[in-house]
């Protein structure tokens, strides 16, 4: 099979044998609506971090300054996250993503028009809000079309805010000598909103309600956390651990990578840029073949693989001599840890539902959203290449983990 048709096989669902047609026909609708948020999450993203350098000079702060205005982001995220459950159940995993997918490209305008790092992290809190709110919707809603689907297309939509970053950040690459921040953040601010009025009229009017996993569907999974040697909430608990020390490495390379190109070894604008674009195609990648690794290898040992890849090729990225050796680190970063996540949170929410996606999803998020802060004092107190080997350590930390209780992740998955 070639690699297109591959992709249309990702993109098309299958109706599972004596299913209606016609409904067949809304999950497919449904599917395309809810991928198009997942990719105008990562683009939106994206042309964000690929635009820190230019607002890092506009508003004069150090790497520790930026770390804390940068914590903005974390903040309104975290808090959001701890919302936006409650807000699903009350109004629906469908409509709270419309809304938070128009608030995170509405407010990705606003921070190249501040000028101190105090005001860059109080606007940041709304574009904080925003991502985490979009998030944790979507993954919600994604986890009921798994269910109703019946197959394990939980990594595409993850390829899908992977591709949304590789073009985010290799448009942004392309514009960075043309055109300034503002009016780059202020063109995909009104891009993203084209995508979510339109993909949003399928979600809000005429989306299926896939089922969540519950009654039957849901004993079994709770059944097999039980049998996989301890209750459901601990190997939740594990498998957000592990996302956290991968995610981190995404919100590391997200904010940092084109820093370390354009600093520590003098790359010009264009290509500090590519970093982040090399990354998020690796991740692209990983994710449009996630699906198949899984079905091939399973859970358990795609994350230790992967923890143990990602490792590697960090060390290769923070510590290369040259700008071209550290981009093929951070393309086996990418490919490392392209799967982590949405294993597990596929694996959550098949152990307790989308209790399970919430709090997974909430801790792994922390990770992405702790990553950039902690970077930027630890760039302080050594240097940025070591700051960005501790995302080679936690990637470690997540393969050792994924190997410590690969029987009872074998088991749940």
């Amino acid at each position: 099979m070639s690699s297109i048709n591959k992709f249309r096989a990702i993109l098309s669902p299958r109706a599972p044998a004596g299913e209606d047609p016609s409904a067949a026909r809304a999950l497919a609708l449904f599917r395309v609506a809810l991928t198009a948020f997942f990719a105008v999450d990562g683009f939106v993203f994206a042309g964000w971090v690929v635009r820190i350098p230019a607002v890092k000079e506009q508003t004069g702060a150090s790497p520790s300054a930026l770390g804390l205005a940068l914590l903005g982001v974390s903040i309104g995220a975290v808090v959001t996250m701890t919302l936006t459950g409650r807000l699903c159940q009350r109004f629906g995993n469908n409509r709270v993503t419309v809304f938070a997918g128009a608030l995170l490209v509405l407010s990705v305008a606003l921070p190249p028009h501040t000028h101190s790092a105090v005001t860059l992290g109080a606007v940041l809190l709304l574009f904080g809000a925003g991502f985490g709110a979009v998030n944790v919707a979507a993954n919600s809603a994604a986890v009921d079309l798994v269910a109703a689907l019946r197959r394990p297309v939980m990594p595409s939509f993850h390829a899908a805010f992977s591709l949304g970053g590789m073009v985010g950040a290799g448009l942004g690459g392309l514009v960075a000598d043309r055109l300034s921040a503002a009016r780059h953040l202020a063109l995909l601010a009104a891009v993203g909103l084209l995508v979510v009025v339109w993909a949003g009229r399928t979600l809000w009017r005429n989306a299926p309600r896939p089922a969540p996993l519950s009654g039957d569907g849901g004993r079994k999974a709770r059944a097999k956390g039980v049998a996989a040697g301890g209750s459901v909430g601990w190997l939740v608990g594990v498998l957000g651990l592990i996302a956290l020390c991968t995610t981190y490495g995404e919100g590391a390379m997200a904010d940092w990578s084109a820093l370390h190109l354009r600093e520590t070894l003098g790359a010009g604008a264009g290509v500090a840029a590519a970093g982040y674009s090399v990354f998020a195609l690796a991740m692209t990648v990983g994710r449009l073949t996630g699906s198949a690794v899984l079905a091939r290898i399973g859970p358990d040992r795609a994350l230790v693989a992967g923890g143990a890849l990602g490792a590697a090729g960090m060390l290769l990225g923070a510590l290369a001599p040259t700008v071209w050796l550290a981009l093929v680190g951070f393309a086996l970063t990418g490919l490392g840890l392209a799967n982590a996540f949405p294993i597990t949170i596929g694996t959550a929410g098949q152990l307790a539902g989308p209790r399970g996606v919430a709090l997974a999803s909430t801790v792994g998020y922390g990770g992405m959203l702790a990553g950039p802060v902690a970077i930027g004092f630890l760039a302080d107190w050594f240097s940025l290449a070591t700051a960005l080997v501790t995302v080679a350590v936690l990637s470690g930390v997540a393969a050792v983990t994924a190997y410590g209780t690969r029987d009872a992740l074998r088991r749940a998955g």
